[in-house]
This record gives structure tokens, sequence and C-alpha cells, in this order.
């Protein structure tokens, strides 16, 4: 890592093999024992490694997608844009969730180590907030349960 592309690019670098299954340790390696995870739904912080862990496989159960028409994932889950900078990324994501539209940004800070201090989720439009707060819930209590 050069100094001008800062801890976030390296940070990134271990997200994205996070999401592909192949970070040894998964979220334990990339998440500070601090973090801070901020929900489209809920409205108060959610703090600790514990509770965004839980919520980050949650919006993954429920984000993940589904095929296309051929089958193919093509309405699955991804990054279509992503700012990288300092300590900061702002990567900005769509996917179909029951038939529906969902557009979304992540934005991650992370430490002078790269581990993730805070995840912060937006979504839009409307239709796809009320879909994924009742997905989620559904998803939390099953994990949780």
């Amino acid at each position: 890592m050069t100094e001008s592309n800062g801890p976030i690019h390296v940070c990134m670098e271990r997200w994205q093999q996070h999401l592909r299954g192949k970070l040894d340790g998964g979220l334990d390696a990339l998440l500070h024992p601090d973090v801070v995870f901020l929900s489209p739904i809920v409205f108060t912080p959610q703090e600790g490694i514990d509770v965004t862990k839980l919520y980050l496989t949650a919006a993954g159960g429920t984000l993940g997608g589904e095929p296309d028409e051929a089958g193919s994932g093509g309405g699955g889950f991804g990054y279509t844009k992503q700012i990288l900078q300092g300590h900061h990324a702002m990567l900005e994501f769509e996917t179909t969730v029951e038939g529906k539209y969902v557009n979304g940004v992540d934005i991650i800070t992370c430490d002078d180590d790269g581990m993730i201090t805070e995840f912060r989720v937006m979504i839009r439009p409307l239709q796809a907030i009320n879909l994924v707060h009742a997905q989620m819930k559904a998803m939390l209590e099953s994990l949780s349960g």
C-alpha cells in the first residue's frame, strides 16, 4: 500500500475477498471490535462487532438478489461505483429483491490498520426500503434465533 492510497484501499480489497468467501477469518478479520453499524432502518447506531456481524450477515441474506430469467444471477447484488480516499469508501450497489429494484450506498470508514470502524448503509427508493425492512426483520429474527 502506498501512502497516497490510504488504508481504505487495503480494507476494500479485503472486503471484496470477504464477499467472495475468500478472506481468512471473514468479518472478524475486517471489523474493529468497537465498529459502529448505521442501518437505513434502525434509528440508533448499533455498536460492537457482534451486532455489526449480525446485521451484515442479515443484509447479505436479504440483498443477495435473485437470478435473472436466464438464471445467471444478473439481478444479484453488485457494486456499480466506488470512491476511495484516505480512510473512507463510498460503494454504490444495485440488486433486486422480490422483483423490486434496490439501489443503495455503503459508506465505510476504516482505521490506520484497515479495520472497519464504521459501516453505514443507505437505500432507495422508498418501496425498496419498506421491502428490505420486512425482510431484514425476518432474517434478524431467524439469525438471533
